[in-house]
């Protein structure tokens, strides 16, 4: 299996792109968090490493790494785009607080199979899908009643 590093370097050549230093580091950075990250937080974090890098340069690499199929966009309802990894990760979906923004990963074969079922019953063949479970979590529900 390749390794991301392989992957972008791959996908750069292919788009007669230059890897750069600031590319790299991006790269690297966005690789070495795991939680669902925003442009901005990525941006903090590359710039105390490097103040020359700008906003612009975090954004149009991580279209790059999206683009190369490193990470994914995902955009919770509250109008911020955040990406995470995809590459070697497994599918999940999310369930997401209203209250505080709280995110929870959730892998459950018993749902991945109900959505294969449900798409075979329209007749669809089932490409790619994406799920998001709004609610409270316990703890803004505890909020709310205290």
């Amino acid at each position: 299996m390749k390794s991301e590093r392989e992957i972008f370097d791959n996908y750069l050549i292919k788009k007669n792109l230059r890897e750069t230093p600031q590319r790299v580091m991006i790269l690297d950075a966005f690789l070495k968090r795991e939680e669902h990250i925003t442009a901005e937080q990525l941006y903090d974090i590359v710039k105390k490493r490097d103040p020359s890098i700008g906003q612009a340069t975090v954004y149009r690499v991580l279209r790059l790494i999206v683009e190369a199929g490193l990470a994914l966009e995902v955009d919770f309802g509250d109008g911020v785009m955040r990406y995470e990894h995809c590459y070697n990760h497994p599918h999940h979906d999310h369930l997401v607080c209203k209250g505080c923004g709280k995110t929870v990963e959730v892998m459950d074969s018993v749902i991945e199979e109900l959505q294969k079922r449900v798409a075979e019953s329209f007749d669809f063949e089932l490409m790619d899908h994406e799920m998001y479970l709004y609610g409270n979590c316990g703890d803004c529900r505890k909020k709310s009643r205290g």
